[in-house]
């Protein structure tokens, strides 16, 4: 069975931290995702998805996201019921975050991005453009193993077997 959710938006408030009454860090917040298609005549239309997280994934968020921001969630769907005040059987459906990491560009002052933070090992906030302006600053290396002299020259394409 599967159950994965990635979904990119922007923050709708400041998350806030809590915590239960065993100390376990939980933050939950919403993320507005807009809608792939827009209807023509219409303004784009976006979704508003719960997300919870927990221990030191809550911290983070807590930490480094505030109202407006760009955010990916990775996590899964989880559902749950509940009874409102009025007495209604309700059912509610969010994502318990797994990994959280920053979509949006950070800029400092020179125009540079920022270092991002680092949670867990892992660089967090570093956008797909810096990423790919990383990997292509380092040249390629170079593979000089064995000898050219054990190959053969093939001069016509009429002698390959394919």
């Amino acid at each position: 069975m599967l159950n994965v959710a990635v979904v990119m938006g922007r923050l709708v408030a400041d998350p806030e931290l809590r915590h239960t009454a065993n100390d376990v860090a939980v933050t939950s917040f919403t993320l507005a995702v807009d809608r792939a298609y827009v209807k023509s005549g219409t303004e784009r239309q976006a979704d508003f998805i719960d997300i919870v997280a927990w221990r030191s994934t809550a911290e983070f968020v807590c930490r480094y996201f505030k109202k407006g921001q760009m955010m990916a969630v990775q996590g899964a769907i989880q559902t749950r019921t509940y009874t409102d005040r009025d007495g209604n059987k309700r059912k509610a459906f969010e994502i318990v975050a797994d990994n959280v990491s920053f979509a949006d560009s950070k800029r400092s002052d020179g125009g540079q991005p920022s270092p991002a933070p680092s949670y867990g090992g892992q660089s967090y906030g570093a956008s797909r453009d810096a990423q790919k302006q990383a990997a292509y600053s380092e040249p390629a290396p170079t593979y000089s193993s064995g000898s050219s002299g054990d190959f053969e020259e093939i001069i016509g394409d009429d002698d390959l077997p394919f």
